[in-house]
């Protein structure tokens, strides 16, 4: 029996990375899902290599008529909505405030932060006719804490959280759950090209508690958890998955120890 058997669900941003793993992970436990993304070939090959019990559908976050379309293809197909994972975003690591354009700020805005609300506001709805659904939005540490030279990405972070917490507050009485995730470094294609080389650099998670970057498959554990009904009780909360990142930083002396 699987933890999300019964269940549909929506994931954005699906086609790779943390999302690809989701979408993955939430048909291995059960759960038809339909997701979007705007890489469609990539997208398409996911649905084909999961089978029956994912669909593929394109996705601009930003598009309230692709929201409407991807909950109409979810209940068209499988007859409701149980789950939304607000997945999609992107990164940007640049200049400091003084010297970002208005027009890079606003586009990393209308992805991270107004994507998360078109897609909840598009949800709901439909979560309101099943009674009852589960919203996971996905942060980041950036969402708990302020990172130099990305001023743009930690507003959109911060504003999920605080959005994740006012839905929760709005809709607990109609049984919509509502939390947030927030990762630490995690390897994906996004975090890749992040850094310059298109490798991740362990060297810079060594003074971390665990000492290494996190998987996307660990970050579908979590979402699987708050989609599912082991998670009943959970609503209006964030749920870090860093390696340890927002406890502090190892000591080098002690870290030698350990090691």
């Amino acid at each position: 029996m699987g933890r999300l058997d019964g269940k549909v669900a929506i994931i954005s941003g699906g086609a790779r990375g943390q999302g690809e793993s989701e979408v993955r992970r939430f048909a291995d436990e059960g759960a038809s899902v339909v997701f979007g993304d705007m890489r469609d070939d990539l997208g398409r090959q996911v649905a084909s290599d999961v089978g029956d019990r994912a669909i593929y559908q394109h996705l601009d976050v930003r598009s309230e008529d692709d929201w409407q379309h991807i909950v109409q293809k979810a209940e068209g197909e499988f007859g409701k909505v149980d789950v939304l994972v607000n997945n999609a975003g992107v990164a940007q690591i640049g200049p400091i405030t003084h010297e970002v354009p208005l027009a890079d700020y606003m586009t990393l805005i209308s992805i991270n932060q107004v994507g998360v609300f078109l897609g909840m506001r598009a949800v709901i709805p439909a979560m309101l006719r099943n009674r009852g659904g589960s919203i996971v939005n996905i942060s980041s540490t950036a969402g708990l804490a302020g990172y130099g030279g990305t001023v743009a990405y930690t507003a959109s972070k911060f504003a999920v959280r605080g959005m994740t917490k006012t839905v929760a507050l709005e809709y607990g009485r109609a049984g919509i759950r509502v939390n947030s995730i927030h990762p630490g470094g995690i390897d994906t294609p996004m975090s890749r090209a992040l850094s310059g080389n298109g490798e991740v650099d362990g060297d810079s998670y060594q003074g971390m508690a665990m000492g290494r970057v996190g998987q996307p498959e660990e970050i579908a554990n979590l979402a699987l958890f708050l989609a599912s009904d082991e998670s009943s009780y959970c609503t209006g909360s964030e749920f870090t998955a860093d390696g340890g990142l927002m406890a502090g930083m190892v000591n080098p002396s002690a870290r030698a120890l350990l090691d």
